[in-house]
């Protein structure tokens, strides 16, 4: 069987990673994307060129439908909601979250959550094989999918990439420099984006009242934090001085910036999955963490958890693993034994043995 993948979204984050780790691995004969972008990581396959933007109108009027067929591909792999609703072959989607639906007061208007809630079940309901990321996100499917066939959902778990391990301390203090970061100062630092369900106002507020903020320091890291969207809110905190944001860095120095760290914080609303608690472990960096939706399962008793939608938990979370080494350490070893259970092999073999199944 012919398989196809919509690999547009391969040089992103979260879903680009998780396009990464299939491409190359001899699951898929077609892919529809940048031709120099999908060949870097995957020379066997048919590029078909679509380059429309995700979640609007154009990559549904001018998908290659014709091209496609024309490919002589069976199947075709959406590894998102957004699939093309003007095809009729074999489908199989991957819904990493539904977090548009659990958090709908997040989406700019009522239409936006008609929109997913309707594309989301129409890739449900005719995909073949529906990937998800975790337990969480399967029972997430079924409440709000009633109808779909339970047996369709396969959990296939994310992986830490293994370029993220433990380094030497001297090998990552380069940082320091670069980014200018306060010398001598715990480093907690948060790893992702500015969407509202990352709820990077309440973390801000909950390092404010940190009793020994003064010995620390605060690093956001990811492009997002280009933005200036926080700084009236840090401003208004009196944390200017504390608070260091990195924008986009490249891969290198984010598996440093992870061994740079004293604490990894991640205090997230929902999640589908969660990656970075993950590869915050498999360096050596303690976490804590929210006690909601996908996240319990991904990290189990290898993090510090709390409510999210508190500011007083999320602040004496903080203090609790920063002031007690022994719990640090512990924490550690339990991480770096955590991390190793998400490898890229198993998403690959799992995802190889669901096109397999239904084949015929």
């Amino acid at each position: 069987m012919k398989i196809a993948i919509d690999a547009r979204m391969i040089q992103m984050s979260g879903i680009g990673t998780y396009i990464k780790t299939l491409m190359g691995q001899g699951i898929y004969d077609i892919a529809l994307g940048n031709e120099k972008d999908i060949l870097q990581y995957d020379k066997s396959v048919s590029v078909i060129n679509y380059g429309d933007k995700i979640y609007g109108a154009g990559e549904q009027l001018h998908f290659p439908l014709k091209e496609l067929k024309e490919s002589g591909a069976e199947l075709l792999h959406v590894p998102h909601y957004n699939v093309p609703v003007f095809y009729r072959g074999r489908l199989a989607v991957t819904i990493h979250d539904l977090t548009h639906l659990v958090l709908p007061q997040f989406l700019p208007n009522k239409a936006a959550y008609l929109y997913a809630k309707w594309l989301i079940g129409y890739a449900v309901h005719k995909a073949e094989v529906i990937f998800t990321v975790s337990e969480n996100s399967k029972q997430d499917i079924m409440h709000f999918y009633k109808r779909v066939n339970k047996d369709k959902i396969v959990v296939v778990y994310n992986a830490v990439d293994g370029k993220f391990v433990h380094r030497e301390r001297r090998d990552v203090e380069y940082l320091i420099d670069k980014y200018k970061l306060p010398r001598d100062k715990k480093v907690i630092m948060y790893v992702g984006n500015l969407k509202p369900h990352k709820n990077l106002p309440r973390l801000l507020e909950a390092y404010a009242a940190m009793k020994d903020r003064e010995d620390t320091c605060l690093v956001l890291v990811g492009k997002a934090f280009d933005s200036e969207d926080l700084t009236p809110q840090i401003k208004s905190l009196g944390i200017e001085n504390s608070v260091i944001r990195t924008g986009i860095i490249v891969d290198n120095e984010l598996v440093d910036f992870y061994n740079l760290a004293d604490l990894l914080v991640f205090p997230s609303l929902y999640e589908g999955f969660g990656i970075p608690p993950l590869e915050a472990m498999a360096c050596g960096t303690p976490v804590v963490c929210s006690d909601n939706s996908s996240l319990p399962e991904v990290v189990g008793d290898a993090a510090y958890m709390f409510d999210p939608y508190s500011t007083d938990a999320i602040r004496a979370a903080m203090e609790k693993v920063l002031g007690d080494d022994e719990l640090a350490g512990v924490l550690v070893e339990r991480g770096y034994e955590r991390a190793h259970m998400f490898t890229p092999e198993k998403i690959v073999n799992a995802t190889k043995a669901a096109f397999d199944k239904i084949k015929g």
